[in-house]
C-alpha cells in the first residue's frame, strides 16, 4: 500500500511540473521560448522533476503501465541534468508540444486508477 501511495504521489508530481511547463510557455513561439533564458530554464528545471518522479516509481508500477515509455523520460532528465551544455532547445520545445500533452493523457488515466478520498 505504501508503494501504491507513493506511486500515486510521483505522478501528481508530475502532473504539476507538466503545469507549470504549460504556464511558463502559453502563448510563446518556438523563437520567444528560446530567446528567454528565464523561462527556458524554468521549463528545464520542470522537465528534468518529471525525469526525477519517473527514476522514484516503482518498477512494478512501470511494467503494469508500458504504453508510457518511462525509459524515454529518464534519459531525458539525465540529458538535462549531465548533459545541460548542449541542450537542443529545439528537442525540448518538441516534448513541450508533443510529448507532453500525451503523457499528461496518460498520467491523468493513471491517476484515475487509484481511489479518491
Amino acid at each position: 500500500m505504501k508503494e501504491e501511495c507513493r506511486d500515486k504521489g510521483r505522478l501528481e508530481h508530475m502532473m504539476k511540473s507538466i503545469e507549470k511547463v504549460y504556464d511558463y510557455t502559453n502563448g510563446l513561439e518556438y523563437e520567444s521560448f528560446s530567446a528567454d533564458s528565464l523561462r527556458l530554464h524554468a521549463t528545464m528545471y520542470n522537465v528534468q522533476i518529471i525525469g526525477e518522479a519517473v527514476c522514484k516509481l516503482t518498477n512494478e508500477f512501470k511494467a503494469n503501465h508500458p504504453n508510457t515509455n518511462w525509459r524515454v523520460i529518464e534519459k531525458m532528465r539525465h540529458i538535462l541534468v549531465h548533459d545541460y551544455y548542449q541542450i537542443d532547445t529545439a528537442i525540448l520545445w518538441d516534448v513541450i508540444k508533443v510529448d507532453l500533452p500525451e503523457l499528461e493523457r496518460q498520467l491523468n488515466e493513471y491517476i484515475s486508477e487509484y481511489p479518491t478520498k
